[in-house]
């Protein structure tokens, strides 16, 4: 079950006292909040189904009620759990320009000529951008900002990803 969850948002307390979760989620995916009737929460290493009942958002939060929390300590037993969605719902809100990290791990890189540069083992997150961390054929590690001007393009087909190898780079 878990290959085919994604997380989408994290309960970070309680709104109120009916039992509303003030969710906290990544900036412009309110359409993706604003539409689930179905997630999966993860606590203890087991998934619990939650149905959706409403979604509003308050500031840079969502609210949501869930039919299966009635009081605020229901909310607090799940305080820092994530939210889970099904990996097809969350692909239906992805822009042509956006990918799944899962979908991205293992893909080959190669630069503009065609050059196989290595694979992406991994994905890793700062401030300012994504960074893929790119395992060479000697097994040295390279962290390549996942930027349209380094990584114009990005085949999901074709399991690969090309990268405008500047001087320093890879090497």
């Amino acid at each position: 079950m878990s290959e085919n969850l994604i997380s989408i948002a994290k309960i970070l307390n309680f709104h109120g006292i009916k039992g509303e979760a003030k969710l906290g989620f990544s900036k412009g995916k309110e359409k993706q909040i604003a539409s689930i009737e179905k997630v999966f929460i993860l606590k203890d290493k087991n998934y619990k189904e939650l149905n959706v009942l409403s979604v509003r958002f308050h500031k840079h939060f969502a609210i949501v009620k869930f039919a299966e929390f009635k009081t605020v300590n229901d909310v607090e037993e799940y305080k820092g759990c994530d939210i889970y969605l099904d990996k097809e719902k969350v692909e239906e809100f992805l822009d042509s320009d956006e990918f799944l990290i899962s979908d991205l791990i293992g893909m080959d890189v190669f630069d503009e000529d065609g050059c196989l540069l290595g694979n992406i083992t991994a994905i890793g997150e700062n401030p300012a951008n994504n960074l893929l961390s790119v395992r060479d054929s000697n097994g040295k590690e390279h962290l390549v900002p996942f930027v349209k001007e380094l990584v114009p393009v990005v085949d999901l087909k074709n399991n690969r990803v090309v990268v405008n190898n500047i001087e320093g780079l890879i090497s």
